[in-house]
């Protein structure tokens, strides 16, 4: 029995904690499991209230109706006593007697039952008020979780997103801009310091004495040749 106790007991822990996660990933289903609660509690108490509503009724029928025979009693009694039928008039104040304590015991009943039906119909209230405020707090804090866990989980993807290679992939290739025209710069240097370019510098140099040259002698003949037409 021990055994079979603690297994119980186990497995209604296990159950708990596998309840208390589910509830954790899907917080509806703790306010839907609240609020099917309250409404069960809610339809018990008003099935309740109906039976204390019926009995009071009942009452106060039994009230209305013992009040009526009473005053049919007492009109007897005077007719009787008028004409001296006096245990017809005993037979009657008897039961005027027992009337009226049904009277009294029905008015103390109904005076509970009064306040039971009421105090019930407070209650039912209060339920119905937290049954709806539940139902607001519901939709409110699932919408707030909801959006909780999307920012949370944006903000993982932000926090697992890195930059890192897309920098070093733009410092390859400004490492390789900066390389390229170094070699273009040194290839630029080491042509104007080779054999073939003094050569080619001094060819143009020569070119441009041997121009000069053919131009002072053009002069030159100009020159001679308007001497002779002077002459």
């Amino acid at each position: 029995m021990g055994f079979l106790n603690r297994m119980y007991n186990l497995w209604k822990g296990f159950l708990s904690i596998f309840v208390g996660r589910m509830e954790e990933k899907h917080p509806e289903i703790a306010y839907e499991n609240a609020i099917n609660g309250m409404t069960e509690k809610y339809a018990k108490l008003k099935s309740a209230a109906a039976g204390l509503i019926k009995h009071r009724a009942k009452l106060e029928a039994s009230i209305e109706k013992n009040r009526a025979e009473l005053s049919q009693i007492a009109l007897d009694v005077e007719t009787a006593v008028d004409q001296g039928e006096d245990e017809v008039a005993m037979v009657l104040l008897e039961k005027q007697g027992e009337v009226e304590a049904q009277l009294a015991q029905d008015e103390a009943e109904l005076a509970r039952a009064a306040k039971d039906a009421e105090s019930a119909k407070d209650s039912l209230r209060e339920i119905k008020v937290e049954i709806d405020k539940l139902k607001r707090e519901k939709d409110r804090v699932v919408a707030q979780i909801k959006d909780a866990e999307a920012r949370k989980h944006i903000q993982e993807q932000l926090d697992g997103l890195s930059v890192d290679d897309e920098v070093k992939a733009l410092d390859n290739v400004r490492e390789y801009a900066d390389k390229v025209r170094a070699e273009v710069q040194i290839g630029d240097e080491l042509k104007e310091d080779s054999i073939d370019a003094k050569l080619k510098a001094i060819r143009t140099k020569s070119g441009s004495s041997a121009a000069k040259a053919k131009l002072a002698a053009l002069k030159a003949q100009r020159a001679a040749a308007e001497g002779d037409k002077s002459l």
